[in-house]
């Protein structure tokens, strides 16, 4: 059988590790020679297929390659962008299999959250609906970690880890303060719908911190939050709070809605941590300061688990190994074997259960009173902040590699706009 090329694309926000997806899907496709002749990459997501903006990853060298898996970001450009329906816009499928035919690509790997397992998905049904054989397989990846059917999801272990870290460290220093000055801190992380990074911060309280977590699963109660804020200082002195950007109010509003979209159609968030330390503010008088972790929570490369960078290059792997065995449609996964010690495996799920599923924190996660997480989530989250796998330094920084992302020459005549 002669050799197909293979299409690689990041897609969504991106993560201290997806690079590290992509270091092992890269890896394995050179082992494979025989049958997988290149690996394109599409410049910035799937929108580099449609526009044939292609690049071509064999201009680059093993050690390159191998420099991603501790290089944060996405190397090739990410996007959101999400396919419409077959029947709502067969325009893009049909360029879709004009690029695959035009450069001879018989695999298709997307990486990316949950929108991206859709477009994984739609493109699997191309080989039935439009008659064009194409191998689709879907590797995980989201800091929100609300993947169904994996047990976590890459990207997520190391932005616990940070998340935790700076919790952690930030809460010394208003302990330092908090006598004669500031006496809450509010740190505002991700998580749209679901809790699993504000969790994170619960960490900390192994450590004699005290937190109040406000969850996206638990309905904002300006009250109970006053009252346990009041009686936090009151005990230690100080607080730390840990704000989810999709903590809402019981009437489904986000605390930090702006009132625009995203190119998802999602709610555009942005300003949670404010909002409720001015409440504090308000109502109590303490003194505050706050931060949105933001961007740093997800680039955080230097503070990377070893266990995510680990499981990023073993999904990225096990993709291609997935699609040479004739896999379609699928997604490797997370299987967690035991917890003491900590044991994993790579499994497998179908797209048509992963695509538009999204995982939430289970109640019994969420300690009773909704601020706060019990010792069955800290059993859950500790395995996968563990390890230290740090990048090369240079002068004091990071030394993280920059690839060439040589062009591929372009095959097809007609434009596509977007």
């Amino acid at each position: 059988m002669t050799a197909k090329n293979a299409f690689y694309a990041q897609s969504g926000g991106v993560t201290a590790v997806i690079n590290a997806s992509a270091c092992g899907v890269i890896e394995a496709a050179r082992r494979h020679k025989d049958k997988i002749a290149n690996v394109y990459a599409g410049r910035n997501g799937i929108i580099g297929a449609l526009t044939e903006d292609l690049i071509d990853t064999s201009q680059e060298s093993d050690a390159a390659i191998a420099a991603l898996r501790y290089t944060p970001s996405g190397a090739f450009g990410s996007c959101r962008y999400k396919l419409k329906s077959l029947e709502a816009n067969r325009r893009e499928y049909e360029r879709l299999i004009e690029v695959f035919k035009a450069h001879d690509i018989g695999y298709f790997f997307y990486n990316g959250g949950g929108d991206s397992a859709d477009t994984c998905y739609k493109v699997s049904q191309l080989s039935e609906a439009m008659n064009y054989p194409i191998q689709a397989v879907h590797v995980p990846k989201t800091v929100d970690n609300d993947l169904p059917i994996t047990d976590n999801c890459p990207g997520f272990g190391s932005v616990a880890k940070y998340i935790a870290t700076s919790a952690l460290e930030a809460s010394y220093d208003v302990r330092s303060m908090a006598k004669t000055s500031t006496k809450l801190f509010v740190l505002e992380v991700m998580g749209r719908h679901a809790g699993w990074i504000a969790a994170a911060g619960g960490l900390i309280e192994d450590q004699g911190m005290p937190v109040v977590i406000l969850f996206p699963e638990i309905e904002f109660d300006q009250e109970r939050f006053i009252a346990r804020i009041k009686d936090s200082v009151e005990r230690h002195g100080f607080c730390t709070v840990v704000v989810s950007e999709g903590a809402k109010y019981p009437d489904g509003r986000f605390l930090a809605e702006q009132g625009t979209r995203d190119a998802f159609g999602h709610a555009q968030l942005g300003g949670a941590a404010p909002v409720v330390a001015n409440l504090v503010k308000e109502a109590l008088g303490y003194k505050f300061h706050w931060a949105v972790a933001d961007y740093l929570q997800r680039a955080a490369r230097h503070l990377a688990s070893k266990t995510d960078v680990e499981q990023a290059y073993a999904v990225g792997q096990a993709a291609v190994e997935l699609a040479l065995e004739g896999h379609n449609a699928i997604m490797p996964t997370i299987r967690r074997i035991g917890n003491d010690p900590y044991r994993w495996e790579v499994g497998e799920a179908p797209l048509a259960e992963v695509a538009n599923v999204e995982k939430f924190m289970p109640r019994d996660f969420i300690s009773a009173d909704g601020f706060g997480i019990t010792p069955a989530c800290k059993e859950y989250l500790v395995p996968l902040i563990q390890g230290e796998d740090y990048p090369p330094f240079h002068k004091g920084l990071p030394a993280y590699v920059t690839l060439k992302n040589a062009p591929v020459a372009k095959r097809l005549e007609a434009p596509f706009e977007l």
